[in-house]
């Protein structure tokens, strides 16, 4: 007579998920880490960056780099290098690249929305943009709507 084994009632873990979790939040603890002494907010927790290192003139502006807050861009063996943990994806050196589609940036707002731009007319867009919907956010709010009015004529008569 063989014995029937039961079922093990342990839960399953995913092993792989596990791990990920964790490099994800050594990482950020590490880049808050990185960024703590240079007194910068992190805006954007998710994105990514690259550099088209064949149509990069790196060699003769360098304004990248300056105008990086983070020093994320660095000088490096007669290119541009990039070091990604460092990187707020704020889109200073996409606005003083002198070459179009050189650095492209997607990032991923807190409230989920994600964004793209690799010129700086696309990144001057996209703030305009954002400004607009703030502005018109704020005049809503500081003046009546119609059904308000509409409100105020029925009561005093």
């Amino acid at each position: 007579m063989r014995k029937e084994s039961k079922p093990s009632k342990r839960s399953s873990t995913d092993m792989f998920q596990m791990l990920t979790e964790t490099a994800e939040q050594e990482k950020k603890k590490r880049k808050e880490e990185l960024l703590a002494p240079l007194g910068i907010k992190e805006f954007f927790t998710e994105g990514s960056i690259t550099i088209n290192k064949r149509t990069c003139k790196g060699v003769e502006c360098k304004l990248c780099i300056k105008a990086c807050p983070t020093n994320a861009l660095f000088w490096k063996l007669g290119e541009v290098g990039l070091t990604e943990h460092l990187c707020i994806y704020c889109g200073a050196c996409v606005l003083n690249c002198i070459v179009d589609d050189c650095i492209k940036i997607t990032r991923k707002r807190p409230d989920g929305s994600s964004e793209r731009f690799s010129k700086p007319r696309d990144f001057v867009a996209l703030q305009h943009g954002i400004d607009t919907k703030r502005r018109f956010e704020r005049v809503q709010e500081a003046f009546p709507k119609p059904e308000d009015y509409t409100r105020r004529r029925s009561s005093k008569s």
